[in-house]
């Protein structure tokens, strides 16, 4: 889960929702811009697929009791959370054993080996090593092309998280930190990387732009008291209303 506090509100936007809207980034992106070679439909599955994991885990939001808010993405205990990324990997390969490539890097980017002490992502690291092993043995891929296409992905989760995790119409120096010196994945056309701007409440400015024309798109999400406490949580959020925010990609 995607949680955002407001003054007045929490905002709470599924994994699997924002992840559907990086797809429609990934479709929209410039199509001189793509990484040719094939693997092009396996991309995009990925890209909008990349965040399956959270959808058993969305449907039961739980209580952050230290946090006072629901366990976001960021904070959502350990071993639970990498059981459900290999799960999540396992389904994605059942269709596409180029996409659960793409999204085993992914999560494994998450983790450094030498970094952790603890067992249950050492294990998940170590698993996801050996499927990767498995894969390439059996699919003829570049190296280079392949980490251009996570690049891709990982572009499109940041600027849809962006979107999500920003108050729209935020100025520059106000926005989330990850984000306010541009995004780290670098392209053929940004090879200093791809900065995003809020416009006002519905626009953002994208330099360089790297889509094949302006477009719109909608989030959706849930809102509830930030008086709710732990044991009014499922039924709070569950009861709540989808909302939307709509953005519009402009070229800077």
């Amino acid at each position: 889960m995607i949680v955002v506090k407001n003054d007045d509100s929490i905002m709470m936007f599924n994994q699997h929702h924002h992840a559907l809207v990086s797809g429609v980034m990934a479709r929209k992106w410039n199509k001189e811009y793509k990484t040719k070679g094939g693997y092009e439909d396996e991309v995009e599955y990925a890209i909008m697929n990349h965040d399956r994991a959270w959808v058993p885990l969305d449907q039961k939001p739980r209580w952050n009791t230290e946090q006072h808010l629901p366990y976001s993405f960021i904070d959502y205990p350990e071993e639970e959370k990498v059981a459900a990324y290999q799960e999540g990997v396992n389904e994605i390969e059942k269709t596409s054993s180029y996409a659960a490539l793409l999204c085993s890097l992914h999560y494994a980017s998450f983790y450094h080996n030498d970094d952790t002490t603890s067992k249950s992502v050492k294990q998940f690291l170590h698993n996801e090593s050996r499927r990767r092993e498995a894969i390439l043995s059996s699919l003829p891929v570049e190296p280079v092309r392949l980490y251009d296409h996570l690049d891709l992905l990982q572009f499109c989760d940041n600027l849809s998280l962006y979107c999500c995790m920003n108050s729209p119409g935020v100025k520059k120096e106000n926005e989330l930190s990850w984000f306010r010196s541009g995004f780290p994945q670098k392209f053929s056309f940004a090879p200093e990387g791809v900065e995003a701007e809020w416009v006002d409440s519905t626009q953002i400015r994208i330099r360089p732009f790297p889509f094949e024309d302006a477009f719109t798109l909608s989030i959706p999400f849930k809102c509830i008291s930030p008086s709710v406490s732990g044991d009014q949580l499922l039924k709070a959020y569950h009861s709540a209303d989808w909302q939307e925010r709509t953005v519009t990609f402009i070229e800077g």
